[in-house]
C-alpha cells in the first residue's frame, strides 16, 4: 500500500535551491507535490535596520516571553502551517514539514520560540505562543514563516533572531516576499538578481552558530542571565 505522502525533499536539493534563490511551496496542506518559486523581487531585513516600536521594545526588555531556540521546531512549523484568517489554505504541506524536519536534523533549519509562563505563578509548563522558523546556510538565514498567538510574540522572536545573527556575524536575512508586517519591521525589496549578489557575498562560515549567539544573550558564565531581553534590546539600540 502506497503512502499518501511522497518522500521528503533531500537536504542537498534544498540547500542547492536556497543557494540559487529558489524555495519550495505547495498549493495546499494535503498536496503531495511541490513547486519551486523564484520571486521576481525579494524582501530582506537589513541586520542594521530592524525597526522596533516602543511597545515591542518594552516587551523585549521586560522579558515578557521566555525565548528559546530549536526547542520546538516541529511544533513551530506545524503552528505556521495552520490556516490564517483570510487564507483558507496553507502552502506548508506534510511533505514540506517532513523535508524541513530533515533539514533541521542536519543543522540547517532553526526555530525561535516564544513561551508564556502561567499567570498564576505555578510551575505549570509554559505555553508556546509564537515563533518563527527558517533555513540557515553560509552567513544567510532565510525566514520561512512565523506565527503569533499573543501580542508581539512573533516580533519578539524576529528581534531575537536579528540580534543572534548580528552576534554570530551573519550577513543576510531573507524574508522572501514583502508584506506590510515585514515593511513595518524595516524590510526592503530588491530585484532577485541583486539578492543573489548578496547571497554570493555571504558565502563562508559565520563567526559562530546561532545557538552560540543565543547562549551569549541567555547565559552568564553558564548560568541563566537575569534579563536576556535587556541585552537583546541594548544590542539593537544603535540601529533601531
Amino acid at each position: 500500500m502506497h503512502s499518501p505522502i511522497r518522500a521528503p525533499i533531500p537536504v542537498e536539493t534544498l540547500l542547492l535551491a536556497y543557494r540559487s534563490g529558489i524555495f519550495p511551496m505547495a498549493d495546499a496542506r494535503e498536496d503531495t507535490e511541490v513547486f519551486w518559486v523564484e520571486p521576481r523581487d525579494r524582501a530582506i531585513i537589513p541586520l542594521e535596520g530592524l525597526h522596533i516600536s516602543k511597545s515591542l521594545r518594552k516587551a523585549i526588555r521586560q522579558d515578557r516571553f521566555i525565548v528559546t531556540i530549536d526547542q520546538a521546531f516541529e511544533r513551530v512549523i506545524r503552528a505556521c502551517s495552520e490556516p490564517r484568517p483570510g487564507h483558507e489554505e496553507s502552502w506548508i504541506s506534510e511533505r514540506i514539514v517532513a523535508s524541513y524536519l530533515q533539514l533541521h536534523q542536519s543543522g540547517h533549519a532553526h526555530s525561535v520560540e516564544c513561551w508564556l509562563a502561567p499567570e498564576d505563578g505555578t510551575d505549570a509548563t509554559p505555553s508556546l505562543v509564537g515563533g518563527l522558523y527558517g533555513v540557515s546556510f553560509d552567513q544567510v538565514f532565510c525566514g520561512e514563516s512565523m506565527f503569533s498567538q499573543a501580542d508581539n510574540a512573533s516580533k519578539v522572536a524576529l528581534a531575537w533572531l536579528v540580534a543572534m545573527m548580528r552576534q554570530a556575524d551573519f550577513k543576510l536575512l531573507d524574508c522572501q516576499f514583502m508584506t506590510d508586517h515585514l515593511a513595518s519591521m524595516g524590510a526592503v525589496e530588491m530585484p532577485q538578481k541583486d539578492y543573489l549578489k548578496l547571497v554570493r557575498q555571504a558565502r563562508g562560515m559565520p563567526r559562530s552558530t546561532l545557538r552560540d549567539a543565543f547562549a551569549h544573550f541567555s547565559d552568564n558564565e553558564g548560568e541563566p542571565h537575569s534579563s536576556p531581553g535587556k541585552l537583546i534590546a541594548q544590542s539593537l539600540t544603535q540601529t533601531s
